[in-house]
């Protein structure tokens, strides 16, 4: 087998013995500019384990860098900590090659690898305590049903105190650093804020009970071993006040407008909204979606308490690249937002009353109907764009601050 690939020590049993995808742009429709990685880990016990494997067509970069480090055969266990394919896709050619002795995994993870690879008889359930003795090394097994699978688990390394937590924690982040502390701060915050808005915020109240949980664990924790991106050794209060913030979601003076436009006229009215909240004392961030991806509008949305809406009427529905940010906002529930709806219109005119309604039903607090405009906007209409921005600062301060009058 080649040894192009090399596996890297990150404790005197813990290896890195993964893969990285500097070419992966789309996620599940999630923009991933800056590429991932697919980590898996060996610990060397007596009995060998690997810990999650790989997408399937980094099967052999995984291999090269395991055979560095000891002969794959010698591997008696493998955990799955998460059935989803870009960890799980290694596990049927390896099972197939090698014939570990046991393969573990939660018992919604038994389900969804058999779903997956037919293989359910051959997978050892475990939950929430159950450990695994490697001699000389111990993995403990914790339930995270939900994050973001209902198979997640972490699998903690006592002796060492490695937590390989999955999806949890992680980023979408190619690089050839290995560490969080290696990278520019800036970015890791940017890929993790990115990461934690498109895969887990619907999630946030099952995020913040693990977060309550955690002190009750008793882990000694020095490393978090996600499945993507860079590893954390140091800074571990910080992740986890991250993703406190992000889960609490609490209404912060910062305002998003999305739309797009066909010839102009409702990016004229959302730039006078933009105006009308800037002249309310938001901060503001206009996001025109001929140029913005669905999956930066719900990362800016992480830390903004107002979401305003623009649609020109096209087909008597709303235009198609403001209709998949909303339904793909709709799936991820941000909770605490307030906000508006408006666009211009020749014939109908419905989209805006349908984004009122989806709105609605994403739970946006609407501080007023939708403002629609005909054709092209006059002077009158654009000053009641500028009056719907002040609106919609107004009840944002009001929520920040509820002794504002």
């Amino acid at each position: 087998m080649a040894t192009s690939f090399k596996a890297l020590k990150l404790t005197d049993r813990v290896y890195w013995v993964g893969a990285i995808d500097w070419g992966l742009r789309n996620f599940h429709g999630y923009e991933t500019s800056r590429g991932t990685s697919y980590n898996a880990y060996l610990v060397m016990g007596e009995k060998p384990a690997l810990i999650d494997t790989v997408k399937g067509d980094f099967y052999d970069e995984m291999m090269s860098r395991i055979a560095t480090v000891m002969n794959p055969a010698d591997i008696r266990y493998v955990v799955s900590n998460h059935a989803e394919m870009d960890h799980s896709g290694g596990i049927p050619r390896f099972l197939k090659e090698f014939a570990p002795e046991k393969v573990f995994a939660s018992t919604q993870g038994q389900l969804a690898l058999d779903a997956h690879f037919g293989i359910g008889d051959r997978i050892t359930a475990v939950k929430t305590d159950d450990r695994l003795e490697l001699g000389g090394a111990t993995l403990r097994f914790i339930e995270t049903r939900m994050l973001h699978w209902p198979d997640s688990m972490f699998a903690y390394f006592e002796e060492d105190g490695v937590l390989f937590s999955n999806d949890a924690f992680g980023m979408h982040l190619a690089s050839s650093e290995r560490f969080t502390d290696e990278l520019d701060p800036w970015i890791i915050r940017q890929e993790c804020a990115k990461y934690y808005a498109n895969i887990l915020l619907h999630l946030s109240p099952i995020v913040q009970k693990l977060l309550e949980k955690l002190p009750s664990l008793n882990l000694d924790v020095k490393l978090i071993a996600s499945d993507h991106g860079p590893i954390w050794r140091r800074d571990f209060d910080q992740i986890l006040r991250w993703y406190g913030e992000w889960a609490g979601r609490k209404a912060t003076n910062r305002a998003v407008v999305i739309y797009d436009t066909m010839w102009k006229s409702t990016a004229k009215m959302a730039s006078a909204v933009g105006d009308g909240l800037v002249d309310g004392g938001a901060a503001v961030e206009l996001m025109p979606l001929s140029g913005v991806h669905r999956s930066d509008v719900v990362t800016r949305l992480l830390d903004a308490g107002a979401l305003l809406v623009g649609s020109p009427t096209m087909n008597n529905q709303i235009y198609p690249t403001v209709a998949d940010v909303m339904n793909y906002l709709k799936g991820l529930k941000p909770k605490g937002l307030v906000g508006a709806a408006f666009g211009s219109f020749g014939w109908s005119g419905e989209a805006v009353s349908h984004l009122d309604g989806l709105m609605q039903e994403m739970g946006v607090e609407l501080v007023q109907p939708g403002l629609r405009c005909k054709y092209v906007p006059d002077g009158a209409a654009l000053a009641a764009c500028h009056e719907l921005g002040r609106s919609v600062a107004a009840r944002l301060r009001q929520l920040i601050d509820p002794s504002t009058p």
